[in-house]
């Protein structure tokens, strides 16, 4: 049954029961067209560039690496194809190669000048890698000069795709609280360029754990415990959040989040307009989830979403997938955020820009 039909029928017998007296209301229901009362009002082309980001995702075959990293035969065909560039050139890159479009959704791991170590922090013993450190005063310096090149092309930092802040569901305390920390001067460096949002892992195990068998019913007490520090870690870093004026967001990207009712759970005890969904189009577990899984995120999405492609499954209508976040009211961007498939990073990035166009 058409659910606008149903709705007006129950509104007809509300109404009839008040008396004759509402003959010209009921009137004024039935004499209304259908699509008075369902279609939207269209976007200007000004209104649909200003829902699309880029995203350096899948780029990041084209970026520059650190020196003596090894060496990438796929990266290297890709930056005879492009050039290669930076953080600091994907502003007019973005301008370049997405006309209209000026909001960016950059990726954590692609920041700061990989020639200059100061900048990073070491993720471990000897050979464990390094990341990005905002709070240094290198770091910081890089960050302003990023946020005038910005200034400079009339672009602006929608989401930061976030890696760096882990752990926010351990069960030690002190990793938890270390990881908390990361992600407030990750926070700060969100304040420096003007980022709308941030995305945080939650932490936990990769695969969230499962309820096991007790005598009456299976009871999932481990997975509840993760989800009670991942709660109360994200109401520390909504507060903060809120001073610097950057939304934290939790996107389905494995272990607790893989779930999307986890992940509304979680948003509705934190209970912070700072705290929200950033919805994956692809990263799901299972193929039920393509589309029923946005569905229950759309609610608590508003600032940034990924618009992807993936071919690890076979049904991905991008265009169905931004139809449902729009039906829900979304008024943020869908970043492009372009996987695994017949083309290269690039090419995946442009088509996904013409399909949110289109569904736009």
């Amino acid at each position: 049954m058409d659910d606008r039909n149903d709705v007006d029928r129950r509104r007809f017998l509300k109404i009839a029961g008040t008396g004759a007296g509402a003959a010209a209301v009921l009137a004024g229901i039935w004499d209304q067209p259908a699509t008075a009362q369902t279609a939207p009002r269209r976007l200007s082309e000004k209104e649909k560039f200003a829902q699309i980001a880029s995203n350096t995702w899948p780029l990041r075959q084209i970026f520059k690496t650190r020196p003596g990293a090894p060496a990438n035969p796929r990266s290297e065909e890709m930056k005879k194809k492009y050039g290669e560039i930076t953080m600091l050139d994907m502003p007019q890159f973005t301008k370049d190669t997405f006309p209209g479009v000026t909001r960016m959704d950059l990726f954590s791991g692609l920041f700061g000048d990989v020639t200059d170590d100061t900048m990073y922090a070491s993720l471990g013993p000897a050979g464990r890698g390094r990341e990005f450190d905002p709070s240094t005063p290198a770091g910081r310096k890089w960050l302003e000069t990023l946020a005038n090149k910005m200034a400079l092309t009339g672009t602006s930092c929608q989401h930061i795709s976030n890696n760096a802040p882990r752990d926010l569901a351990e069960m030690d305390v002190e990793r938890r609280k270390a990881g908390i920390a990361v992600a407030k001067n990750w926070l700060d460096a969100g304040k420096i360029i003007g980022a709308k949002s941030m995305r945080v892992n939650s932490g936990g195990p990769r695969i969230a754990p499962c309820a096991v068998a007790t005598e009456t019913y299976p009871k999932a007490d481990e997975l509840a415990a993760y989800l009670s520090n991942c709660i109360e870690s994200l109401k520390e870093l909504a507060d903060y959040g809120g001073k610097a004026g950057v939304k934290v967001t939790l996107e389905n990207h494995w272990g607790l989040t893989a779930n999307p009712m986890n992940i509304r759970l979680i948003l509705d005890e934190v209970h912070h307009e700072f705290c929200e969904a950033s919805p994956d189009f692809c990263n799901w577990e299972h193929e039920y989830l393509m589309y029923n899984g946005l569905k229950a995120l759309a609610p608590y999405s508003h600032t940034n979403v990924h618009a992807k492609y993936w071919n690890r499954w076979k049904d991905n209508d991008v265009r169905r997938s931004v139809r449902i976040m729009m039906d829900a009211g979304f008024k943020g961007t869908f970043a492009l955020e372009y996987e695994d498939g017949p083309w290269d990073g690039v090419e995946g990035s442009k088509y996904l820009y013409k399909e949110v166009l289109a569904a736009l």
